[in-house]
């Protein structure tokens, strides 16, 4: 028995676990994949309604049996987690083109929640076909899911550029990120540019990708964060929105925003 026993330094051992685990997050929950913009739920969320032919062309299905069948096939975790994100996918306020199309209440700009998934339904966008596109022609890695019952995509081949134009959101360890939304047009019209121009520079991209283009809407004020931000990752930038100030009766005044694009 004695000779079985390992003498190891504390230091040494959290070293080690706390790495293992901090790769695990940072690869399979709190981060996306450059190359879908996708974090392993979203992706997972949109295989499985893309796998049960929950589709834009198909009527809605009640959100509570796509949330079973993610967490029961691909992401064993739990159902409010995977309901969270879905919900997510279906706000336009949040993203700029959604992946999800919900029925029912999907919460509010106000931060109003949900209403619970056994009364919402949700089916996949139109545009999600667009990342989901010829997946059955072997066109991504597959491996085996939690229990080894079934195959999983290790990435989605997505035909857009998902992480610019709906942006993403993630703490991890160690590592976070916070990619604002984009333009769709802009985007592409870049990417036409770049493939013709392989050693472009970020000004000269940005004769097509003016800045970020908020869902909500809002102006942005100066250039100079933006091109930090594209040029080392990091930047600040201040976003205001048009205001129209009526006045009411008894001396009172009503403000109202407008929404408008980023210019």
């Amino acid at each position: 028995m004695a000779d079985r026993i390992t003498e190891l330094s504390l230091e040494a051992v959290m070293g080690e676990r706390f790495g293992r685990y901090s790769k695990y997050i940072i690869q399979e929950r709190a981060l996306p994949d450059i190359r879908d913009g996708l974090k392993p739920v979203q992706r997972r969320i949109l295989f499985a309604m893309n796998q049960d032919g929950n589709t834009y062309d198909h009527p809605y299905r009640k959100s509570a049996k796509s949330v079973g069948n993610v967490m029961g096939n691909f992401h064993p975790h739990g159902d409010s987690s995977i309901y969270e994100a879905m919900v997510r996918l279906s706000q336009n306020w949040k993203v700029r083109e959604p992946l999800i199309d919900m029925n029912g209440n999907n919460g509010s700009i106000d931060a109003d929640p949900p209403a619970a998934m056994r009364y919402t339904e949700a089916r996949l966008s139109k545009i999600s076909g667009e990342i989901l596109t010829d997946l059955d022609k072997e066109t991504v890695d597959m491996v085996l899911n939690f229990d080894d019952t079934t195959y999983e995509p290790t990435v989605l081949p997505s035909r857009i550029p998902n992480l610019l134009i709906n942006g993403a959101t993630g703490i991890s360890a160690g590592y976070a990120t916070e990619i604002p939304p984009h333009n769709l047009k802009e985007i592409s019209q870049a990417l036409i540019y770049l493939l013709s121009h392989p050693n472009a520079t970020i000004k000269q991209l940005m004769r097509y990708v003016k800045g970020p283009d908020f869902p909500t809407g809002g102006i942005i004020q100066g250039l100079d964060g933006i091109q930090k931000a594209y040029e080392t990752g990091r930047g600040k930038i201040i976003v205001r929105a048009k205001t129209i100030i009526s006045d009411l009766k008894g001396g009172k005044k009503k403000l109202r925003l407008l929404n408008c694009h980023t210019k």
